[in-house]
């Protein structure tokens, strides 16, 4: 399994197997805290070879800088399935968060695991917007 893409983003969409993706970041700014976010997705495209057909339990957590979640990992399962011809095929994942709140200005990560091995993670800094000083 390769991952091809896996990017924290405004939006994404999944048309016939093109992955769609808007705007992508890992930072969010912020006045004060608590802070929460509106909206945002994770857009994960895996591809998997011949040999790796069948079921693959995905989960994607979101944690503060000491490891602690965020709130509840989500979790899933891709079953990738080809054609006789078929030497690998890719899967496109989009993950909708909506209204996460953050307690802290921090470093925040995003953990990837498939098949309960940690493959890949993603940064996502909250800071305070700077202050702007009058002359």
């Amino acid at each position: 399994m390769k991952i091809e893409v896996f990017v924290l983003c405004d939006a994404a969409t999944d048309t016939r197997g093109k992955l769609n993706i808007l705007g992508t970041f890992d930072q969010i700014y912020a006045v004060k805290m608590p802070v929460v976010h509106p909206a945002c997705a994770v857009a994960l495209r895996l591809r998997f070879d011949k040999m790796e057909e069948g079921p693959h339990k995905v989960n994607l957590h979101l944690v503060d800088p000491d490891g602690t979640p965020v709130f509840q990992p989500m979790e899933g399962e891709v079953i990738p399935r080809m054609a006789p011809d078929v030497e690998s095929i890719a899967v496109n994942l989009i993950l909708n968060f909506q209204h996460m709140k953050f307690e802290s200005f921090a470093d925040y990560q995003i953990n990837l695991a498939i098949d309960d091995v940690s493959r890949a993670s993603l940064p996502l800094r909250v800071r305070e917007i700077p202050r702007q000083h009058m002359a």
